[in-house]
């Protein structure tokens, strides 16, 4: 267990019956400043899963939310969650083609929208079979009044209130998005989902928190984050759309004392000039947290000398897993992402077997946390688990002598030129650093010589056009700290990188511009 505030409670999962919090703020929008209370989260999600049951839906069936970072977010999800339904959110900056395969992909039987993505939902709707479709803040065709609609049901409990459940789909980094499905567990609602359970038997979650959800509501850890707080009793606020500055001035204002980021929100507030950082009193922030994608040491760095040793970080996916390290653990083995608890973790060869420490292979997870299947896809739910039951995502990395697991990056990510491995996550720190770097991407591209070779795609900081001597200039940089086969040989400017708000890089779409006609090695 790593170092936690003093004065957890001890205790696995919660009882959320929101009326019992009344007029306390269960949600605070960071821009607009709406507040939902408590108890006008319950009755809402007691009249929307009234109006549910009516249009026909019944445990086990699915919901689809295609929405922005809004108040009613809130109280559709726990509609779902109390009436024994998946919920499943949906990117609304996927194309109408993407967000029309998810939609038809989990059998939603009800869709969700606002006016604010309106179009989106038109055209996705209009290839759905769901029987109800409502929308927020006016209509469009297909669509009837979610406020209209809520209305005209009573605010009373369902008979038969039961515990639905979260379908995230994946980020789709190598290919199609896949469901993320968990069997419910069909215990009264109030119980907790094994999720709710997991987080506040690891987190310091009580009626104390305020809770700073800065990412998109869509991804798996902000809404599963944000629903455990409101369980828990705790005010969620939420954040519209990122802001570095906003962010700090939130905290401020509402005395966050729990907040979770990805690295690219860190150097995205590092950046800011020092006054600027100077100017908010952050001193209300007791945890903050990090995961979703490799964090630079040198980041983290900064930002424990900045906000002091409240930076914890996990390691964990929505099919299952969770490692944990706390900021003092973390001094001590810089660039881990803890020391597996509650799960093995095995580092695997090409041949299968097991790795000693300080070598790096495919990582697998034994006792990751619970049963799970990619919806409607069995040969991917039989691909991701081995004959030995342990499940694997793709990651690579290493155990050092103490048992702290260390990344070195994704499978799919490697970059093989000459026979030899290369690990872009590595190149790619590096180049942050670099005070005339945004965001950096390093692939492999193709080589006739050694079947591939190392490129880097690079966003300069602060709109900077002028690239002129800037790439040889960024090549001897990396040449300068690494070494040399490992470094970018030519070096691509971009306007921005694909990169999806919870900081996951859509590599994919990176590397088909380079590989397309080819056999690309993914």
């Amino acid at each position: 267990m790593p170092e936690l505030p003093a004065g957890k409670p001890d205790r696995a999962g919660g009882t959320l019956r929101p009326a019992s919090y009344g007029d306390k703020p269960a949600v605070i929008m960071g821009e607009s400043e709406e507040i939902l209370t408590f108890a006008q989260l319950d009755e809402r999600s007691m009249r929307l899963a009234q109006l549910l049951r009516r249009a026909g839906l019944a445990p086990g069936d699915h919901i689809a939310i295609i929405m922005e970072n809004s108040a009613r977010y809130f109280e559709i999800a726990w509609a779902a969650q109390r009436s024994g339904l998946y919920c499943t959110p949906i990117n609304w900056h996927l194309s109408p083609a993407e967000a029309a395969y998810v939609l038809a992909d989990c059998g939603a039987k009800a869709i969700f929208s606002s006016s604010a993505v309106g179009e989106l939902a038109k055209v996705v709707a209009a290839e759905s079979r769901a029987g109800l479709r409502l929308m927020s803040g006016g209509t469009v065709t297909g669509f009837e009044s979610y406020e209209k609609a809520m209305a005209e049901c009573p605010a009373e409990p369902l008979e038969d209130e039961i515990e639905g459940g979260i379908m995230c789909y994946s980020s789709g980094t190598t290919g199609r998005p896949k469901g993320v499905k968990r069997p419910l567990s069909h215990t009264p609602f109030g119980t907790g989902t094994v999720a709710d359970q997991t987080l506040g038997g690891r987190f310091p979650f009580d009626e104390r928190t305020v809770y700073l959800s800065p990412g998109p509501l869509y991804h798996a850890a902000p809404i599963h984050w944000s629903l455990a707080a409101q369980r828990f009793g705790g005010t969620v606020v939420v954040i519209e759309k990122f802001d570095p500055t906003l962010a700090l001035e939130l905290v401020e204002r509402h005395r966050v004392t729990m907040a979770q980021f990805v690295p690219t929100m860190f150097v995205r507030m590092l950046k800011l000039p020092q006054a600027e950082r100077d100017r908010y009193d952050l001193s209300s922030l007791q945890f903050a947290i990090h995961a979703a994608a490799p964090c630079p040491v040198w980041v983290k760095e900064q930002m424990m000398a900045w906000w002091g040793p409240i930076i914890h970080e996990f390691f964990g996916a929505t099919e299952g897993g969770l490692i944990v390290i706390g900021p003092k653990e973390w001094m001590d083995h810089k660039g881990s992402v803890g020391k597996p608890s509650g799960c093995r973790v095995h580092v695997l060869g090409d041949d299968g077997e097991e790795l000693p420490a300080g070598e790096s292979g495919a990582l697998y997870l034994e006792g990751q946390g619970g049963a799970f299947e990619y919806h409607n896809d069995p040969a991917k739910t039989a691909e991701t688990i081995n004959e030995r039951g342990w499940m694997t995502l793709g990651d690579v990395g290493y155990l050092d002598a103490d048992g702290y697991l260390f990344l070195t990056d994704r499978k799919s990510h490697m970059i093989i030129s000459g026979g030899v491995n290369i690990y872009p996550q590595e190149v790619e720190n590096l180049l942050l650093r670099h005070p005339r770097v945004a965001d950096a991407a390093v692939i492999g591209v193709p080589n006739e010589e050694y079947g591939e070779e190392v490129k880097a795609v690079v966003q300069v900081s602060g709109g900077d056009k002028d690239h002129a001597g800037l790439a040889e200039e960024l090549i001897g940089y990396c040449r300068a700290n690494l070494a040399h086969f490992k470094c970018p040989r030519t070096i691509d400017f971009v306007d921005a990188l694909p990169r999806l708000e919870s900081g996951k890089l859509l590599k994919r779409l990176l590397k088909d511009q380079y590989w397309r006609g080819r056999a690309a090695r993914i």
